[in-house]
């Protein structure tokens, strides 16, 4: 498991994937400034002059009844209140509903070297958004070496020793008409402590290494459809080769499970041989635990009825 560092300057740089619409207005300076803290703080108690407890390492949030406390201040009420409120270490500030700091604040900002940004959101709204984008940067995440693919809205983990024929399987998948999320290095996010998302690197994104055909990219050989950026895992495939001597399972009726960063997901091994058509396995699979989700267990029912025919076949040679 692994996690990295964040800084002001990643909000920033998270519109294009969440449209935080920040922009920055003074203390351009502190955008190197370390988050520790993935909570918000609504600072108005500070600005009427109480400053105990005052969370200054969160991101401070000034909506409407912030701003309109502080157009109420004269110029020295102002100047005292700021005075006191950049002497702590604030991390950074965000004014919504498009409400612009004044010129004092904006000096003080400058500084003490502290963010300040705004946002056309509404304050509701944006904290909303924000929580998001800090939460999605504090999960606890780990690169698995796999192939991810969404298998008829299934996210299916393909996992197993190099060279068993997990780009082999994906790629016959995508042909399929289902799609890529990330080959050989997943990125696996633990999110909201329930839910385990993948997705691929930025770097290597959609890229495929197919033995004897080398790197292809799947977006522009399959076109758009044939690609996602990221997918809840709800499914790990083991492939393996093929061993005369083990049992595999064949009923199905115990759910195996995997356990990722403290999540356990539904877990099959599939033997792979020549003559089996592992993408048909996978499609099935995919489609059994969809039905799965929805409270519909083949096996168990199956094996159900077989202990009611037995006892009744019981019963009848009692009689």
């Amino acid at each position: 498991m692994h996690s990295r560092k964040i800084y002001v300057r990643d909000l920033r740089d998270a519109d294009s994937k969440i449209d935080l619409q920040m922009e920055l207005v003074a203390g351009k300076e502190g955008l190197g400034k370390e988050i520790t803290v993935g909570d918000i703080n609504r600072p108005g108690l500070g600005l009427a002059g109480f400053f105990d407890f005052f969370a200054y390492d969160r991101i401070q949030i000034f909506g409407l009844g912030e701003t309109a406390f502080m157009r109420r201040l004269t110029a020295g009420q102002k100047e005292e209140v700021f005075e006191k409120f950049f002497s702590f270490d604030v991390l950074c500030c965000v004014f919504t509903h498009n409400e612009h700091p004044d010129e004092m604040f904006v000096e003080f900002a400058n500084r003490y070297r502290v963010p300040t940004f705004v946002t056309r959101h509404r304050t509701t709204r944006f904290i909303s958004l924000l929580t998001h984008v800090v939460e999605e940067f504090f999960s606890p995440a780990v690169v698995m070496h796999g192939t991810l693919v969404d298998v008829f809205g299934i996210g299916v983990l393909l996992m197993g020793k190099s060279g068993v024929g997990k780009s082999e399987t994906a790629l016959e998948l995508i042909e399929r008409g289902h799609r890529l999320v990330a080959d050989d290095m997943v990125e696996v996010k633990k999110i909201d402590e329930s839910l385990l998302m993948g997705s691929g690197s930025e770097i290597i994104r959609h890229h495929m290494e197919i033995r004897g055909l080398g790197i292809i990219n799947a977006r522009d050989v399959f076109g758009i459809r044939s690609i996602r950026n990221r997918k809840r895992i709800e499914m790990v495939v083991l492939l393996e080769e093929w061993n005369e001597g083990a049992e595999y399972d064949r009923l199905g009726i115990d759910e195996k499970r995997y356990t990722i960063l403290d999540l356990d997901v539904p877990f099959i091994t599939v033997p792979v041989r020549p003559g089996r058509n592992i993408p048909i396995i996978i499609e099935t699979a995919a489609l059994n635990q969809r039905l799965k989700k929805m409270g519909v267990f083949s096996a168990r029912e199956l094996d159900s009825r077989i202990q009611n025919w037995m006892r009744m076949e019981g019963e009848r040679s009692n009689d």
